[in-house]
């Protein structure tokens, strides 16, 4: 599946793919990519059933996996990927799957395991089933609470059109497929993991999990962030990225 990718920088130096989380979109990565492609190009793409994308009832990672090296080749070949959470656990699904079309990856605040959060995840559907689109953001914003998580998700509201940038239905469907993981094998590639001081989505557990998926792993951990590490410290983020991007 091609997905729709907002471009920075064509034509400069190596390309770097970069996919978001659940619930976000391309849009969210807009100041850290800017930054990046002053040397680089840069897609950042909206995952399937987000943003501008094509919608599909598959939302497994092979799936995700297939649409990001179908993106990789559009692209031109191997590409340096960046994702982050549930775009994270795709990019690792990509260079597992899809090994010659990865260069080089970076993974934010997310490990190759099943997470036990689906639930909240399906509370945040529910709620923004009960939101009505066409009565705007204000409105919206309040009614999700008014606080960061609303403030993110309102991200996907067009209220122009009256509806949700989201796939709700099957993203609830797949719900369990996004917590979870399943995609085995190994990948020997150059990888960086970076999370959040602040999030506990990355523990040190996980990092025995890590490498063995990724025995070329380097961990890191950004001050100061939670689990949207580009929204909490872009510039924090945006450097440790270049950092390894420029180093190997």
């Amino acid at each position: 599946m091609m997905l729709e990718a907002n471009r920075f920088g064509e034509g400069r130096g190596r390309p770097v793919l970069v996919a978001h989380g659940l619930f976000g979109s391309a849009r969210n990565w807009g100041a850290v990519a800017r930054r990046l492609s002053e040397d680089r190009e840069v897609w950042a793409v909206d995952m399937r059933n987000h943003g501008a994308s094509p919608w599909d009832p598959d939302h497994s990672y092979p799936a995700l996996a297939g649409d990001l090296a179908e993106m990789a080749a559009a692209m031109g070949g191997a590409v340096d990927v960046v994702g982050h959470s549930m775009g994270g656990k795709a990019a690792m699904a990509m260079a597992l799957l899809h090994p010659e079309a990865v260069r080089r990856l970076v993974v934010l605040d997310i490990a190759p395991v099943p997470y036990g959060h689906g639930a909240d995840n399906l509370r945040l559907i529910a709620a923004m089933r009960a939101v009505d689109p066409a009565a705007g953001r204000q409105a919206a914003l309040a009614a999700l609470g008014g606080d960061a998580v609303a403030a993110f998700l309102v991200q996907s509201l067009d209220a122009a059109e009256g509806r949700w940038r989201l796939n709700l239905d099957a993203l609830e469907a797949n719900m369990g497929r996004i917590v979870g993981w399943g995609v085995a094998g190994a990948w020997a590639g150059p990888a960086l993991v970076v999370d959040g001081e602040l999030s506990d989505f990355v523990t040190p557990a996980h990092r025995e999990v890590i490498r063995a998926i990724l025995p070329r792993a380097r961990v890191a951990r950004l001050k100061g962030a939670g689990h949207w590490l580009h929204a909490d410290r872009p510039r924090e983020t945006e450097g440790a990225i270049r950092a390894f991007l420029d180093a190997t």
